[in-house]
């Protein structure tokens, strides 16, 4: 994901929504709320919340720093909100509000999302963090990362790497170091106690030879079953990518060949870990875009042929 300017906005939050089997972006939430809980309330998400929710996902994003976390009413529709973002250094935006906060602070948090069905977890790295490129060590850091879960208090953790020098090598040290990592974050926050998800770029996912060391096929081969699912981030990509249904759920372009959502659940990742990532307004994004009543037409495509997960935001969760 993207970092945010602090611009006011009519709630202190800029979030990333993930709605059903599949979508994510960035958003002024009263902005779009509505057509998010439209599609939540379509879509029968379930209300009492389990240790990790059961799909469809509806996934809030902010990295505003407010002093403040939102209110219940605000977030109402959501079953996950993310605290951004976890660097190296520590929480930044609103992963240093979050650690601000006193333990009485932080409880009474928890005890009213939990009761309201929304799990919180943090999103680690964000777009100005290069981990394989900086040299963090794999295990190192993902030992530091869940013990910051676990110290504060959360439920997990969304895993938002954007190592593109790394990736674009093609030698595997970008795939490598996130397999590495998520074994031992897995080792730490355990499968059924904790949320790991990963939010990749979807042309991580081409199939070879596009990428040299294997992409998040790879990735998803090697660790696939210790990630919950993956919020995937459909936008930025090319002005010509993902920006019509079947360029998003059928078939991608020759740039990102193979890269859409059913293409990528056709590769072996599977179809029920995929939520669809998208820009709540143009503003959100540099291209990627889809007005919400396209992409709610989209997304009922999409159920329609089986996809049961939701959308990622920017636009829904």
């Amino acid at each position: 994901m993207v970092h945010f300017s602090a611009t006011a906005l009519a709630v202190a939050t800029t979030v990333f929504s993930l709605f059903g089997s599949a979508a994510a972006g960035p958003l002024p939430l009263k902005e779009r709320l509505d057509n998010f809980l439209a599609a939540r309330k379509a879509s029968g998400a379930p209300a009492k919340r389990a240790t990790v929710p059961s799909a469809p996902h509806f996934v809030v994003y902010a990295d505003k720093y407010s002093g403040t976390e939102p209110a219940i009413s605000d977030i109402s529709g959501f079953n996950v909100f993310a605290l951004a973002f976890l660097e190296q250094y520590g929480g930044a935006d609103d992963a240093q509000v979050w650690a601000g906060f006193t333990a009485d602070q932080r409880t009474q948090y928890l005890t009213e999302y939990h009761a309201a069905g929304i799990s919180l977890i943090v999103s680690a790295f964000g777009s100005t963090e290069n981990p394989t490129s900086s040299g963090y060590d794999p295990v190192a850091t993902a030992d530091s990362v869940a013990s910051w879960v676990i110290q504060y208090g959360l439920d997990g953790v969304d895993v938002d790497y954007e190592d593109f020098t790394a990736f674009n090598k093609g030698d595997g040290s970008a795939e490598n170091w996130l397999i590495s990592f998520t074994k031992e974050l897995r080792n730490k926050l355990p499968t059924g106690q904790y949320i790991v998800t990963h939010a990749p770029v979807a042309p991580w996912f081409s199939p070879a030879p596009k990428w040299g060391g294997g992409g998040y096929l790879k990735v998803d081969q090697e660790v696939g079953d210790l990630i919950d699912w993956y919020n995937l981030q459909f936008y930025n990509q090319g002005t010509s990518e993902y920006t019509t249904c079947d360029g998003l759920l059928t078939e991608s372009t020759s740039a990102w060949p193979k890269s859409s959502l059913f293409e990528i659940a056709a590769s072996g990742v599977d179809q029920d870990k995929l939520i669809i990532g998208k820009p709540g307004t143009t503003a959100d994004a540099n291209n990627g875009y889809i007005d919400p009543a396209t992409l709610a037409g989209c997304v009922s495509q999409a159920h329609a042929k089986g996809w049961s997960e939701c959308f990622s935001s920017s636009l829904c969760d």
